[in-house]
């Protein structure tokens, strides 16, 4: 039987399977590893389609790199695959090409910076040791490359979203912005080979499990690789088929606590009335706790409260800026009057929740800033996290720097609070960094914040020393 190994590299910690936003985790305030559901997803299809599959991820398990040398002796996978982050993949080629040299498996390679990229960057990676690169949909892929790679079946330039070798060594895309169509289709991740345990919910530390519940956005965020790589149509999966995900973590896996991946979960009201009154209505009613994310627009106050009932317990707003101008330069389509009065609804119900916010935008000064400061404190969020805006290949940011002379090297290898960018149009990147150090420590270092958060705590003691460790984690990477 063929045998594939899907992988996490060891090393710091990235959300690899996040094509959006591949966060950079051990240097961010608040973060906590997510599942990897990208391999999770790709171990499904290839277990459906007769394959022998490892699925490891090392740098989660804190692994090394005699651990992946060991796996290799003993397994003896004849392909491999590697999720990649943009900025990760200088050292993830080094250990590709090792892994090659050595073993020689056939060597795929996933992630959103293969998604119908420019030649110019291709030319900037050595991928001679590569064979094939996923930029799309892993589980509408990696079975297919599989099966091209090691039985000669099927016809690789029909596989979506791919780069893989001619006859003449040449790396030659197949179709790109065209998705596969019925999630309902495919298999949930196959969790019975992933460490669940890894992922926790970052208050409680138990399991948490990642559950896709919708991919594509219509919005046009400057910043934003997933109208690219998802499209701009959501495609919904059914309520049934999410419960059905969920039903089987709970009774099979022991987990009771999940994140909603959608790029906005909230975008369509009625799928997601739908969705809640389902888990309201079922066996898992008052047994589960979800998070997901959600746009200030479209959003009503009866929805976060269906939310809430349902078992959601915390939402997260990208909320990006405190400045009406920014948000409209950036394509946000919400205005800083949305963003509050999410806040307030949050705040009105007692729906605790998360505002992200993004500064160092070409056209913004230390005033816009300064604005977004102040958005922070009047909304009064229970987390946040600050970061700098990134322009990843093919997003329209990305052109703007370019064309504005911003970028000071390549964005390849760089990430959020480690920025290939000079900084904006009227500040340095220092200045930035230093900006972000003080709206973090302002808002985190309250003494009504910290009042608040042992209050919450007094009655779960474990929560509390979590709470504090986060705390100490924000400081010294601040300072560091």
């Amino acid at each position: 039987m063929d045998k594939v190994l899907l992988f996490y590299p060891p090393g710091a910690l990235f959300q690899r399977g996040e094509d959006r936003c591949q966060q950079n985790v051990d240097d961010g305030s608040a973060q906590a590893m997510r599942a990897c559901n990208d391999l999770g997803y790709a171990a499904a299809i290839l277990l459906k389609e007769g394959f022998e599959v490892k699925l490891r991820d090392y740098q989660t398990e804190g692994a090394t790199m005699d651990d992946l040398t060991h796996d290799f002796e003993e397994f003896q996978p004849d392909l491999i695959m590697m999720s990649i982050t943009n900025t990760t993949i200088f050292d993830d080629l080094k250990l590709i090409n090792t892994l090659k040299d050595k073993y020689n498996p056939v060597v795929v390679l996933k992630g959103a910076l293969f998604y119908a990229p420019e030649q110019a960057m291709l030319d900037l990676l050595d991928l001679s040791h590569v064979d094939y690169l996923i930029g799309g949909e892993v589980d509408f892929a990696i079975g297919q490359v599989a099966k091209f790679a090691l039985r000669g079946e099927g016809k690789i330039e029909e596989v979506l979203s791919i780069l893989y070798r001619d006859e003449t060594g040449k790396l030659v895309p197949t179709a790109f912005h065209t998705w596969g169509e019925n999630l309902d289709d495919q298999p949930f991740p196959a969790r019975q080979l992933m460490n669940n345990a890894l992922y926790k919910r970052p208050d409680t530390d138990e399991p948490m499990a990642t559950i896709q519940t919708a991919r594509g956005c219509p919005s046009n965020c400057v910043f934003c690789l997933t109208p690219e790589i998802s499209g701009k149509r959501v495609r919904f999966r059914s309520p049934a088929n999410v419960l059905a995900e969920m039903t089987e973590c709970y009774e099979q896996h022991g987990i009771r606590n999940f994140f909603f991946k959608a790029d906005t979960f909230t975008i369509n009201e009625k799928w997601v009335r739908e969705m809640c009154q389902l888990i309201i209505d079922s066996p898992l009613n008052g047994k589960i706790q979800f998070t997901a994310n959600s746009r200030v627009r479209p959003l009503s106050k009866e929805t976060l409260q269906l939310m809430k009932d349902a078992g959601c317990f915390l939402v997260a707003f990208g909320f990006e800026s405190g400045s009406d101008e920014i948000l409209s330069l950036i394509r946000k389509g919400t205005t800083v009057e949305e963003n509050l009065q999410a806040a307030k609804w949050c705040h009105e119900i007692g729906l605790p929740f998360w505002g992200f916010f993004v500064i160092g935008f070409p056209w913004e000064t230390k005033a816009h800033i300064m604005q977004t400061k102040k958005l922070i404190m009047k909304a009064d969020p229970d987390f946040i996290e600050v970061t700098i805006a990134l322009p990843f290949y093919g997003t329209p940011l990305y052109e703007v720097c370019k064309e504005n002379d911003l970028l000071a090297e390549s964005v390849l290898g760089s990430d959020f609070f480690h920025s290939s960018m000079k900084g904006t149009k009227y500040l340095t990147v220092d200045e930035l960094m230093k900006l972000r150090r003080d709206i973090l420590l302002s808002f985190y270092l309250r003494p009504k914040y910290i009042l608040k958060k042992m209050g919450e705590t007094v009655t779960h003691p474990g929560v509390f020393v979590n709470y504090a460790k986060y705390g100490i984690k924000l400081v010294v990477n601040l300072f560091k």
